[in-house]
């Protein structure tokens, strides 16, 4: 992985001021400590800090083509580049270094902007042809790899700005930090940032899948910035899925498909460890690791301090069957609280699962004891099915043999447990939206109460009764999904890039110099999964049933049949013993709340003093999710917007 950046003059004429390009890769460093690398043209100027994992010697980018006429600035990772540097040698293109890195101006001389269809990997990428000065900026399928852009005036010309993280866009000095509150909105929703919005005005997020086509002194601002689909998650029309009635048959096939993924993965000029929690997935692919490897695989383990939280244990027993010895990593309230703020300042967006840290902690380890490489189980419940919600649903689904009698229960439970609720008519808008309701509709739900609970002033005019969902620009073929799909689609285009490869995936391993490598978002593994009956996913209330039933083959049963953990640290750490960061009690401040303008400062508050009485369940969960937004919310403004809110020096 590296970062990348650059300056675009869509007239196609002029240099970009000096020093601009230079403090935009300064501010992103830290995802390419090993060495950076520019390229300055009429009309553009490109830039890369390198994280050297393949072709160490010679790997230093822009990287072109032959003749110097296509020039490229990438980030992450093309897992069969030998497969595709063998084709492109064969058609009579020459290569001159050992890095993936250069398929990319030989694909686009072959394939121009189709060239995302022979991409396979993680990645984010700037290819410009100096010939026809075309310039296409383009992200992977699932999101791993981030992409940002926006664009401004400068001197009577529009620019295009885009780069790996977002901080590197304000470092360029021309862009103002403001808050968006449609992004806002999202994170009080999803508690993730799925884009195309961010929390900064103005600023977007290339979503997954996308790609952006500029023809330099022709491409009006409006042209730059339209988002081009060139892939989207698929399904069979319902009732054509693949019901796989061979089931040793089904299931050695996944085993192989899975298999090559993580053999894929293990390819690097640098040594690959592995995150092992003890659950299925990450256990799954240490096995598969030590197989390919032909020994045991490093491993790093994180242990939260906590009742109910802490994996150690688990994790240590599959450590030992597979003859690893892990490195445990602890991480409990005070860790949470002395270092929320590194981590909201490198994911640039509150953070509300607090787990994010932990990971951040794990990666830190693995920097620390020289590795840059890690795989990891993540993306395995997005495809199949493994949050506790879907099967909720599942059971409620049950009662709709009365329609509408489900929707009728969950809001008779949440009116009984004194839960505030939205009005139906903005219910009835999200399911035309999302083609019914579904399991992530109940997990979403229960965040957007805190909407109702703490939005104040222009937030709560403006957001409380708008949609996120229809900002989401979903598929127009999810209406003819089986209703499970329909669900497993929202969790792909949500949760997956706007949480999970970023503020829990990416921005916390990149704050580190470790690239995070993940098998089960393999796009053959993807193409396989999609076509396969739901029962393959969900039987009964078994969870990833195909990945347990290979599972037996490689674990202890044990492990194989494991229920999920959700993996998270303690909510409400800000809220119990609070006092302890004097920062927390700063940005929760009745003066900070007015500064802001976002929350109702009485209403926080009051809801704050029921923890302590309020016994465990959905309602507690709900209400110390909203706690954290909030809390994660001023932090962020602080340390974003305005630096006035606490003791803490603000991001620069």
């Amino acid at each position: 992985m590296c970062g990348i950046a650059g300056m675009i003059d869509l007239s196609g004429q002029r240099h970009a001021p000096r020093g601009i390009v230079p403090a935009m890769a300064k501010a992103i460093y830290h995802r390419g400590p090993d060495e950076d690398g520019f390229l300055d043209r009429d009309g553009l100027h490109l830039a890369n800090t390198r994280l050297s994992i393949v072709g160490l010697a010679d790997g230093r980018q822009p990287i072109s083509n032959e003749d110097g006429s296509v020039w490229t600035v990438f980030n992450g990772e093309f897992f069969d580049y030998p497969e595709k540097r063998q084709a492109l040698q064969s058609k009579g293109h020459q290569f001159r270094t050992h890095t993936d890195t250069e398929i990319l101006p030989h694909l686009w001389e072959d394939h121009r902007e189709k060239l995302f269809d022979y991409l396979k990997g993680q990645y984010a990428v700037c290819v410009w042809d100096s010939k026809t000065n075309e310039v296409v900026l383009g992200r992977d399928r699932t999101g791993i790899c981030p992409l940002f852009f926006t664009t401004v005036k400068h001197d009577g010309t529009d620019w295009l700005l885009f780069a790996s993280e977002i901080k590197a866009i304000l470092a360029s000095g021309l862009v103002t930090a403001k808050p968006d509150l449609r992004g806002l909105n999202h994170i009080f929703t999803f508690f993730a940032m799925p884009g195309p919005m961010t929390v900064f005005e103005g600023i977007q997020v290339l979503l997954p899948g996308r790609y952006l086509h500029l023809k330099l002194g022709q491409t009006s601002v409006a042209e730059a910035t339209k988002q081009r689909i060139y892939w989207q998650i698929n399904y069979p029309d319902w009732g054509q899925e693949d019901y796989g009635r061979d089931e040793k048959k089904t299931i050695d096939a996944f085993e192989d498909v899975l298999l090559a993924a993580v053999q894929r993965r293990l390819r690097a000029d640098v040594p690959v460890v592995s995150y092992l929690s003890g659950g299925v997935d990450s256990s799954l692919v240490v096995a598969m690791a030590n197989k390919a490897l032909g020994r045991p695989i490093p491993t790093f383990t994180i242990s939260v301090k906590g009742e109910g939280l802490n994996e150690e244990s688990e994790a240590l027993q599959v450590a030992k069957a597979l003859g690893c010895e892990p490195i445990v990593v602890p991480c409990g309230p005070a860790e949470l609280r002395a270092d929320y703020p590194e981590l909201i300042a490198a994911a640039e967006c509150p953070v509300i699962d607090t787990s994010c840290l932990g990971l951040m902690h794990l990666a830190r380890t693995v920097h620390q004891n020289g590795f840059k490489v890690a795989l990891t189980g993540e993306g395995a419940d997005e495809w199949m099915a493994g949050y506790s919600w879907f099967k909720i649903h599942k059971m409620l689904g049950y009662t709709d043999i009365i329609p509408g009698l489900a929707v009728r229960l969950r809001r008779l439970g949440a009116k009984l447990a004194g839960q505030p609720m939205f009005p139906m008519d903005q219910i009835r808008r999200t399911h035309a939206v999302t083609g019914g309701h579904n399991g992530w509709l109940d997990c979403y739900g229960l965040m957007s109460l805190n909407k109702i609970r703490f939005f104040g002033g222009e937030l709560r005019e403006k957001m409380l009764n708008h949609s996120a969902f229809e900002d989401l620009e979903l598929s127009p073929d999810l209406h003819r999904w089986n209703p499970f799909n329909r669900q497993m689609s929202i969790g792909a285009r949500v949760m997956l890039p706007g949480h999970l490869m970023a503020s829990k995936g990416d921005r916390v391993a990149m704050h580190s110099s470790v690239e995070a490598r993940y098998p089960f978002l393999d796009e053959d593994v993807l193409a396989f999964l999609a076509t396969l009956h739901p029962r393959w996913k969900l039987r009964r209330l078994t969870d990833k049933y195909i990945e347990r039933k290979v599972a037996e083959k490689w674990l202890p049963p044990e492990v194989a049949w494991r229920k999920k953990h959700m993996f998270r640290a303690p909510m409400d750490s800000f809220a119990a013993g609070g006092g302890l960061e004097p920062w927390i009690a700063q940005v929760m401040s009745r003066e900070s709340m007015a500064k802001t303008g976002y929350f109702d400062y009485d209403a926080v508050h009051r809801e704050s003093a029921k923890l302590a009485t309020m016994k465990r369940g959905f309602a507690r969960t709900g209400l110390e999710m909203g706690l954290t937004a909030v809390t994660a919310t001023q932090l962020w403004h602080h340390l974003y917007i305005s630096g006035d809110l606490c003791d803490l020096p603000r991001v620069n």
